[in-house]
């Protein structure tokens, strides 16, 4: 990345700064990477908080993962809250990695990831249908000790309005970048930090509004005759 020590600087200082104005954070960890890829898929278009919430509802209504996987689009959506392009784009991504998941391993499940390493394990995801790049690193920091971090388009728009990353840097550099910024024990601090600020009221990015000048007409005085 272009002024990488400059960009390095402002992460540190970012990250300190994170630590002192928010709760400690508490790592999510999760035995069934498929848990991890169902909740990934969710929250990458959702706010954290949405999301929670609609996989709260998720274990309520559904048996388990695999009766997650054989549902109807309308019931997940239903699940996620309104339904917009944005729900029924998760609802329609789920249903066809949850597929994926079942055709390569007949099964629900993603556990014989975690036999295989981590390397492999990242290239049978990436190679998943409707698996993204915030997905893969999701599943690999909660469930596979994977050293990633998972940026939303919300978290990358932070970086980049604050500049904390340079302007031209794309999803892949950014994240390679921050990375090498990040160890892997404090990647999900990070992570979880730098999202809820994305999220937050003053984290959001505000639209610069131009003020147009509208022309003054002149009234003219009446006169008496």
């Amino acid at each position: 990345m272009k002024n990488s020590k400059e960009y390095s600087k402002k992460v540190q200082r970012l990250y300190s700064s994170l630590k002192r104005e928010y709760p400690k954070v508490k790592k999510a960890v999760y035995d069934e990477p498929t848990e991890a890829l169902v909740y990934a898929v969710v929250s990458e278009n959702m706010s954290e908080t949405a999301a929670e919430s609609a996989l709260k509802r998720f274990t309520n209504y559904f048996v388990d993962l695999n009766d997650l996987r054989v549902s109807r689009a309308e019931e997940m959506v239903e699940m996620l809250g309104e339904d917009t392009h944005v729900t029924r784009d998760i609802a329609s991504r789920l249903t066809r990695a949850l597929r994926a998941v079942f055709e390569k391993y007949h099964t629900a499940s993603l556990a014989s990831l975690k036999r295989i390493g981590k390397r492999p394990a990242k290239q049978v995801l990436e190679k998943m249908d409707a698996v993204s790049r915030f997905v893969v690193n999701y599943c690999m920091l909660t469930s596979l000790q994977g050293h990633a971090l998972p940026l939303t388009k919300k978290m990358i728009e932070y970086l980049r309005s604050n500049e904390l990353v340079h302007a031209e840097a794309d999803e892949q550099e950014t994240e390679g970048f921050l990375t090498k910024q990040i160890s892997a024990e404090n990647a999900y601090e990070f992570y979880a930090l730098l999202r809820r600020e994305s999220e937050s009221r003053k984290g959001r990015i505000k639209k610069k509004v131009k003020k147009v000048k509208g022309k003054k007409t002149k009234t003219k005085k009446k006169t008496k005759k």
